[in-house]
């Protein structure tokens, strides 16, 4: 079961986001901020993060772009969720590192398309470089 980090500072929308996402076969874990997303990605490995742009404490892409520094080579998908889409949002979230981006309300056949879109390429990425690593080993 592939595990999804869902970030938004509002309950109401976690709760309602988990229960779509559990009835899609997701395993959910969730946080409430930026500093608490780094932490929950370290802990749990999620296969991709659902980030909230505009939180306390840290926000969604601020957030990103210290997960992106941390481990640059296992790219776990982020996908930024906005209530307050405004133009040029898109581009400032894909320059902290997200992988596409999402305006609230959220279309829910959109967003679980993406979600198997981004899972889907990162294992064949993840598939490509284990071989590709492999390859170089046997080589030397």
């Amino acid at each position: 079961m592939k595990t999804i980090l869902l970030v938004d500072d509002h309950e109401d929308i976690r709760e309602l986001m988990t229960l779509k996402l559990q009835r899609h076969g997701y395993a959910v874990v969730t946080a409430t901020n930026g500093l608490e997303a780094i932490l929950a990605t370290a802990q749990s490995a999620p296969s991709l993060i659902l980030m909230d742009v505009n939180m306390p404490e840290l926000d969604g892409l601020e957030a990103t772009m210290q997960i992106r520094a941390a481990d640059p080579v296992n790219r776990i998908p982020v996908i930024a969720l906005t209530a307050y889409a405004l133009p040029g949002d898109e581009s400032r979230a894909m320059a902290a590192g997200c992988d596409a981006f999402h305006p609230k309300p959220v279309d829910f056949e959109k967003l679980f398309r993406q979600i198997s879109d981004l899972i889907e390429d990162a294992d064949r990425n993840r598939i490509e470089t284990a071989s590709n690593s492999q390859g170089e080993t046997e080589a030397t």
